[in-house]
């Protein structure tokens, strides 16, 4: 979520130095309100939305619910993101299906906001959840619109209606109330109609909108805005309300590097709530929105619960059971390796995922610097092997591994270092698979934990070491060794009372009362 990056950089920083304070004077309030307003401004959040937000998190913050609190930081932090929830649409919106199909849903949008792309990504969405949704090509206006929504829909298995060429020719109302007819006829339960943009609102774009809008009476109308726009964001919106209405909002280009935060302001501005995100170029990097953890990424809180989702979606259930029972039983492979890696690519961008783990904004340089090619390169290694190598890495002599680096186009110190890896992880795993705890690089051990056994060779050292005396000079190792075999008193030996712990156990210590002293004090007591 690239586009939200600085912003969360900045409040990051805002609450940080909130945590060095034990109570929150009216003062501190107003300098932590006031860094929240520079940031969402510099972030380009519109402004009416910023005053009305800063002066609810002003007015919540001097109340009695952070003066009482434990931690008065994160019950700050708690207000700032329950009330970016709030102008975020609130609860997650879904989609409303018509009770008799199909359930019209009509695109709206400039030039450039990525309406066609987006209508590909949602078809998708839909035939995951069961749906049979047909694409109708109604933007006849930009260049070659036409072949790239037909070619949107062959990549997503989903089949267009597409009468005219386009590049200016075709009637697009018509085709929009033809497209509906169809979809009826050959029962597709969903119809997304791609229509045209211009580069700015005009009066044009808004009458053939609203025409396509009363010819085909849609359940949904969906205002595709780019994230990166800017001010124009809100504008935009408005015109777009105004002259055709629409009932949710679609945030495109969310992996951007702009500062994004006018898109903050639709919702608020507008009425209407955000429905759905694009995070990327391909038509899987699409997700319902949700303002909940939306508010939770921005803060750098995380999103675990998307994070779950994709990783139930991508991964087996039946193939993680067999892998846990060959870790079990010390049989796991470099081919079963290999496809869990498969597995992890399937469920997306690994560094997307990454980031939605909480305090990711800390390792954003890292998370950057992170090559998702390195997996390829990691397959292409083991693809290279025979079975009998993938099972037994023992095999992988000099003359082999030469044999795989060539195969796989890496060199032999890439080979290398991946079976050591892959030897170094086995026996991790195999240790907890075993109840153990494992010793992981660059940490020593654990002090009470299993592990590699560590505790029985440093017992065993220990007994070596009392074994008898190591003293330099021939004379004085002598006595102490016979004191030792006597069970006598070592000489030089610190005079402490011997027993457990504590000094308990081992006679009475000097000092100790007498037993006459004891029955007096007992008498005195009243026993």
């Amino acid at each position: 979520m690239a586009t939200f990056g600085t912003l969360s950089d900045r409040l990051a920083d805002t609450f940080k130095q909130l945590r060095t304070k034990g109570k929150l004077s009216a003062a501190d309030v107003d300098g932590t309100v006031r860094e929240i307003r520079r940031a969402l401004l510099d972030a380009d959040v519109a402004l009416p939305v910023v005053k009305d937000f800063t002066a609810k998190v002003r007015e919540r913050a001097l109340g009695d619910e952070v003066n009482k609190a434990l931690n008065p930081a994160q019950q700050v932090v708690q207000i700032v993101n329950e009330e970016l929830v709030a102008i975020l649409g609130g609860q997650q919106r879904r989609l409303q299906f018509a009770k008799n199909p199909p359930t019209v849903i009509m695109l709206a949008g400039l030039q450039g906001a990525g309406k066609t792309t987006l209508a590909g990504k949602l078809a998708k969405h839909l035939v995951k959840d069961g749906h049979t949704p047909l694409l109708v090509a109604s933007d006849l206006q930009r260049p070659n619109a036409v072949n790239q929504l037909q070619v949107v829909g062959g990549q997503a298995g989903v089949p267009v209606f597409a009468p005219e060429p386009g590049n200016g020719v075709g009637d697009p109302v018509k085709v929009a109330r033809d497209g509906v007819a169809h979809a009826t006829r050959a029962q597709h339960d969903v119809v997304i109609i791609d229509t045209a943009g211009r580069l700015g609102v005009d009066a044009e774009l808004m009458k053939q909108a609203s025409n396509i809008r009363k010819a085909t009476n849609p359940d949904e109308v969906l205002f595709v805005i780019d994230a990166m726009i800017g001010q124009d964001a809100v504008a935009t919106a408005k015109a777009f309300q105004d002259g055709v209405d629409f009932t949710g909002v679609v945030l495109s280009k969310l992996d951007g590097d702009a500062r994004g935060g006018a898109a903050l302001s639709v919702a608020s501005i507008t009425g209407r709530p955000i429905m759905f995100a694009s995070t990327g170029e391909g038509l899987d990097d699409f997700e319902a929105f949700h303002p909940d953890r939306m508010a939770s990424r921005i803060l750098d809180l995380g999103d675990i619960l998307t994070l779950i989702e994709q990783a139930q979606q991508a991964f087996d259930e039946e193939e993680a059971l067999k892998v846990a029972e060959k870790l079990a039983t010390e049989q796991f492979t470099l081919d079963d390796f290999l496809k869990q890696m498969q597995q992890l690519r399937g469920a997306g961008s690994i560094k997307k995922m990454l980031g939605m783990l909480p305090g990711a904004g800390g390792l954003r340089q890292q998370l950057d610097q992170f090559d998702e090619r390195e997996i390829v390169r990691t397959e292409a290694i083991i693809q290279s092997m025979t079975p009998a190598e993938r099972k037994n890495t023992k095999l992988l002599n000099g003359s082999r591994r030469l044999r795989i680096a060539k195969g796989s186009g890496m060199t032999v110190t890439d080979v290398n270092q991946l079976v050591q890896r892959f030897e170094q992880a086995a026996k991790m795993m195999k240790t907890v698979a075993r109840g153990g705890m494992p010793q992981i690089p660059g940490m020593g051990p654990i002090p009470g934990a299993g592990g590699y056994g560590g505790g029985k060779r440093q017992a065993a050292k220990g007994k070596k070491k009392s074994s008898g005396s190591r003293s330099g000079n021939p004379a004085k190792r002598a006595a102490e060794n016979a004191a030792i075999a006597s069970g006598g008193p070592v000489p030089g030996a610190p005079s402490t009372p011997s027993g457990a712990g504590f000094g308990l156990g081992g006679g009475a210590p000097k000092g100790a009362p007498s037993e006459e002293e004891m029955a007096a004090l007992q008498k005195f007591l009243g026993r």
